[in-house]
């Protein structure tokens, strides 16, 4: 499944089937027209936040936009059999390529998490923004080190430690040296 461009192509058609204009679009998430452009016509896979905002406009979970199936039961993932990665944007223009996002469970129908495995490559500026967006994240790091950025706040995970935060508050999650590191995600959005 190649993420990047089926989520512009579902947002547009379920905005489209719920005769919902650009217009009305730009005004209920506060986003600007262009960006809405971009995301639909998948020049763009926008950050968690704006995605957030998209999804409870039209009254969908956060997951309808990454879903490549609709399994009712258990979906397993296997570690040799993860499906391609891909990258949120961190604004309006600039991709966050330090982020490579593996989801683990893009089949399952009706869920209210989304859980990944994400890469997190090695940052050598300094200067970061923050994001912000409904809900709770859950963060274990599997290896290497990362620095989360939580408010006026940072703190340093290691290797199986693991954090828990309202995601409404503005953070940033980034590799804490030149290692890089390995962590699992779960995200969940209220509907």
């Amino acid at each position: 499944m190649n993420t990047d461009k089926i989520v512009g192509k579902r947002i547009k058609s379920l905005r489209e089937s719920q005769s919902i204009g650009l217009e009305e679009m730009v005004e209920r998430t506060g986003l600007d027209a262009e960006q809405i452009n971009r995301i639909e016509s998948d020049k763009e896979l926008p950050s968690l936040a704006p995605l957030i905002k998209i999804a409870r406009v039209l009254g969908v979970r956060l997951g309808t936009f990454l879903d490549d199936q609709d399994a009712l039961g258990p979906v397993i993932s296997r570690k040799n059999n993860r499906r391609e990665g891909f990258s949120f944007s961190t604004n309006q223009t600039v991709s966050r390529t330090h982020m490579d996002y593996y989801s683990l469970s893009a089949d399952k129908s009706g869920r209210h998490m989304e859980p990944f495995i994400i890469q997190v490559a090695p940052r050598e500026e300094a200067d970061f923004q923050l994001s912000s967006h409904e809900g709770e994240e859950f963060i274990f790091c599997l290896d290497g080190a990362i620095e989360v950025t939580y408010g006026e706040d940072s703190h340093i995970l290691e290797e199986g430690d693991s954090i828990y935060y309202d995601s409404i508050v503005a953070h940033h999650v980034h590799a804490a040296d030149a290692r890089g590191a390995q962590i699992l995600a779960v995200v969940y959005t209220p509907a």
